[in-house]
């Protein structure tokens, strides 16, 4: 199982478990430490994983965070775990907020095992940021939100990749909260930007209310067409490759008809085994195979279509033998028994002959 399925897995747990844990400690052990395990590392071994760790500041002896992974005997990352119906703020980060400047962890995660925000020191060095730069919800990720955090996994942990995406998350994530608050209820700046674009006079506060309904429904009328314009896109891509399966399962149903309408009779292999002792004055046996169709019964030269040594046509009340030229063309020659292809030796070695002529040439 992969990193994206465990992690959806464990994202099934939690909503599956979360009435029933009622306590902190029961977020920790249910929620929590099985996400640490998630990320590569071993909970139960405190040289990577230090439950409470004890961080002195200043007149603050003995304080201690929740969890911090660790490498070559210090913190990288300082986990600080409420439970999972706790809301998550600044106000209940502020023991990671003085842990951070204490430590060498350079990222840190408040967390209540069902919402994770990841911090570091974007503004100011050394001291954690007031916001996130990366925040999910486990029992709701999203397959890009799994491949940021895969970055922070124990096999591919890096600091640099990491900070130097950083940067880019945060700002990122806050756009979008901004456009989400912004298209939900259009801020009176916002509105303005558009109506002076669009509206001749002067903005009073009656032109106000009005553009700011019409911002509104414009913005989701606009979402309702990317949304319908996707699913139509989805839709004639889905139709094209159901075209495509079907077409090719046509072709694989009559080629299995054919091929159970296909009857290779004695006589044929008898006539095959003639004109292969035939060519085995000239060549190794095993490069001459066969090949039966409905109209034909083919012998060819290394298993080739394209050098087809002859063809016999056994099934008909007369019996001939197809050679072919320099030219490809076929010529057909009237056999009376099958003793008869032992007349058209010369020709067939000669077919031979010319096919490894060429393969010789290029």
């Amino acid at each position: 199982m992969d990193f994206k399925d465990l992690i959806k897995q464990l994202g099934d747990r939690v909503i599956k478990l979360k009435d029933q844990v009622n306590t902190e400690e029961a977020t920790k052990n249910a929620f929590i430490m099985p996400f640490i395990k998630e990320l590569g590392y071993d909970v139960f071994n405190p040289l990577e994983v230090t439950p409470e760790l004890v961080a002195d500041i200043g007149m603050k002896q003995g304080e201690k965070i929740d969890y911090a992974i660790m490498e070559n005997g210090q913190p990288i990352i300082l986990i600080e775990c409420k439970h999972h119906a706790a809301p998550l703020n600044v106000h209940n980060a502020s023991q990671l907020f003085r842990y951070f400047h204490t430590t060498k962890a350079k990222f840190s995660i408040l967390t209540n095992g069902i919402e994770y925000r990841f911090y570091t020191d974007l503004v100011e060095p050394n001291k954690m940021d007031e916001k996130p730069f990366f925040t999910f919800n486990i029992t709701d990720i999203k397959d890009n939100q799994i491949e940021e955090l895969k970055k922070f996994h124990k096999t591919y942990y890096n600091f640099n990749n990491i900070v130097n995406t950083a940067s880019e998350l945060k700002y990122t994530n806050e756009l979008r909260l901004l456009l989400t608050s912004e298209f939900n209820n259009p801020s009176p700046d916002f509105v303005k930007h558009f109506a002076r674009q669009v509206y001749p006079s002067v903005i009073t506060a009656k032109i106000l209310e009005q553009f700011t309904n019409l911002t509104k429904k414009s913005i989701q009328q606009n979402i309702n067409d990317l949304i319908t314009d996707r699913l139509k896109t989805a839709l004639t891509k889905e139709d094209e490759v159901t075209k495509e399966q079907e077409a090719a399962q046509a072709v694989t149903d009559q080629s299995k008809t054919e091929e159970t309408k296909i009857v290779t009779t004695e006589e044929e292999l008898e006539a095959f085994l003639i004109v292969k002792t035939i060519l085995r004055q000239k060549i190794n046996a095993t490069r001459v195979s066969h090949r039966d169709a409905q109209s034909y019964f083919a012998v060819l030269l290394d298993n080739n279509n394209r050098k087809t040594i002859c063809r016999l046509y056994l099934d008909g009340a007369k019996k001939c033998l197809g050679t072919f030229d320099e030219q490809k063309k076929e010529i057909k020659h009237n056999i009376a028994t099958l003793d008869d292809i032992f007349k058209l030796a010369d020709i067939l070695l000669k077919t031979v002959e010319n096919y490894d002529k060429a393969k010789e040439l290029v």
